[in-house]
């Protein structure tokens, strides 16, 4: 199935419809799924627990609590028993879902953190970008010939000319023009980086603020970019590494990023990175004459409570 086939099929299931135009080859090929076995068994596991309504009720109910409740208000809101009540909160338990803890004779049941964060989006599965899912980030590749420091007043002319320069597709689209004023006005202070092969920029990566208002401040946009001809040797990894592990090390909680539903590569790299699909936004890029589906990605340090 093509991406914007899987797309629509995505769309119709959740009732809803966009243009998404992602050119395809006519005739494609697969890759094996061995990778992917052990998390399939443990998606489908996840999926068959919540298979039954009377769980998604719960969880739905649990989800709108103001705080920790315990079996008998959960099991009078459903017009359950409470022993049917407790084998359906076991399950959910087991599956990571939600948490029990005894409070002397009581049960206290609430929403296991990091629960949600088990189960794959249904857009990553259509896709084709369902990978492995790793906490912090993805130190498979560590290309010793790559050096990632600060961004320097000599490396601003490159920084500048490799977006310029990148095939942009509908899989990567071209940034709207910008100088380097906007760019340094834009950019956070300490979260600029370059990519440096024999001495030469060759990627960068940068983080800036979502929005203005307070509330907001620890919300960041990242955002790489990578030449051309040196895509596929570790430095878009390289960059991001420095990048969530300076955002992890400075008052920044969470760092968005937004990639066009035919990158999977990008996808695949962010999500070893740490970051998880949120969701579709649809017919969010113009290219051409063609609106695009956009995913949002998020990476949420989960350290602080």
């Amino acid at each position: 199935m093509q991406v914007d086939e899987a797309l629509d099929r995505y769309r119709s299931i959740n009732g809803r419809y966009s243009v998404a135009v992602i050119p395809a080859p006519s005739h494609g090929t697969l890759t094996s799924a061995d990778a992917l076995l052990p998390d399939a068994d443990s998606y489908a596991a996840l999926f068959a627990c919540l298979s039954d309504p009377t769980r998604i009720r719960l969880l739905h109910l649990l989800a709108k609590a103001t705080g920790p409740v315990t079996v008998g208000p959960l099991a009078r809101a459903l017009g359950i028993g409470q022993p049917t009540c407790s084998h359906h909160l076991r399950k959910l338990a087991d599956a990571g879902i939600v948490a029990l803890r005894r409070d002397g004779t009581s049960t206290v049941i609430t929403i296991a953190r990091g629960g949600s964060g088990r189960l794959p989006h249904p857009v990553d599965v259509v896709i084709g970008a369902l990978t492995t899912p790793t906490r912090g980030t993805h130190r498979d590749i560590d290309p010793s010939d790559v050096r990632v420091c600060a961004l320097g007043e000599a490396d601003w002319e490159s920084v500048l000319r490799i977006p310029r320069d990148a095939d942009h597709t509908n899989a990567t689209l071209a940034p709207l023009a910008v100088d380097r004023r906007e760019l340094d006005a834009r950019w956070l202070p300490g979260h600029r980086w370059v990519a440096e092969v024999d001495g030469v920029v060759v990627g960068w990566a940068a983080l800036a603020p979502v929005s203005s208002r307070g509330c907001y401040r620890h919300v960041a946009e990242s955002t790489v970019f990578v030449e051309n001809r040196m895509r596929g040797r570790g430095i878009a990894t390289a960059l991001l590494e420095k990048q969530v592990t300076a955002a992890d090390a400075s008052t920044l909680r969470t760092l968005q990023t937004s990639v066009l539903a035919g990158n999977r590569t990008a996808l695949r790299l962010l999500h070893r990175a740490g970051f998880r699909t949120v969701g579709v936004r649809e017919a969010m890029a113009r290219h051409g004459d063609d609106w695009l589906d956009v995913i949002l990605l998020e990476r949420v340090r989960r350290a602080e409570s």
